[in-house]
């Protein structure tokens, strides 16, 4: 891979970064469709996804905490059952292929998004908020590791849809998937590896840089605004991989 190669994936790892430290979401999808459109198998691309979101959830994690956008109470019970979840996801995603599994994950983040919209214009959908949120950690970083991206879209829309408050839920949110991304990469890289380490590190460096800005931008940004971004993110990322499976 050349440098002009190389910046390609600084960028794309800068542009996840920032839509996934600001809206708590989509870093693993926006970088693993990217990969799978260059034909990497799917356990290879979220081998090589997961090994650079290491660092960029590290920076992204530290860099809400530092901001103050961390609950650590949420933080735990996201974390522990969401590492525990993406280790079993990834044994089964090393063993059989994952791609059967995503027309589902993708119509159940429709109506997650559409819910997450209905709430920004001001429809309270429901007063009680995730009762378990451990079973939620779970099954989001099992998802994650078999669909090579999602632990975002599913533990995020899940606790704003319910109610929770944006920043500190987008901030937990990220904070957690440090935990839960290094469990998922170790496990596929022990199984099959990672043969793409220039992407890799194109990929990190990109997100790196923009994990303090995109912290930040949370912080300021109004909270209609954001659930508004997070609904329509969902919903077009949902309606699209739909479409093409359809097609």
């Amino acid at each position: 891979m050349d440098f002009d190669q190389f910046l390609l994936f600084v960028g794309v790892g800068l542009l996840a970064q920032v839509v996934d430290g600001a809206l708590g979401m989509a870093y693993g999808l926006v970088s693993n469709s990217i990969l799978l459109a260059l034909g990497l198998p799917p356990a290879v691309a979220s081998a090589t996804v997961h090994t650079a979101e290491i660092a960029t959830t590290c920076a992204s994690g530290a860099s809400h905490a530092w901001f103050g956008n961390v609950r650590w109470p949420l933080f735990w019970q996201l974390a522990i059952p969401g590492a525990i979840g993406g280790f079993l996801g990834a044994t089964f995603l090393a063993n059989v292929p994952g791609e059967a599994i995503r027309p589902f994950i993708n119509a159940y983040l429709l109506i997650l998004g559409a819910m997450v919209l209905l709430r920004a214009f001001g429809r309270r959908l429901s007063r009680h908020r995730v009762q378990h949120t451990g079973v939620l950690g779970f099954f989001a970083g099992l998802l994650d590791a078999i669909g090579g991206g999602g632990w975002g879209p599913l533990a995020t829309s899940t606790l704003i849809a319910r109610g929770g408050g944006v920043r500190s839920t987008i901030g937990s949110v990220n904070a957690a998937e440090f935990v839960v991304t290094a469990s998922i990469s170790a496990t596929l890289v022990w199984h099959v590896g990672v043969g793409h380490w220039p992407i890799v590190l194109g990929l990190l460096t990109g997100g790196v840089l923009a994990a303090p800005f995109a912290a930040w931008l949370v912080r300021h940004l109004p909270e209609r605004a954001v659930m508004a971004a997070v609904g329509t993110l969902i919903v077009l990322i949902s309606v699209a991989q739909l479409a093409q499976r359809l097609l």
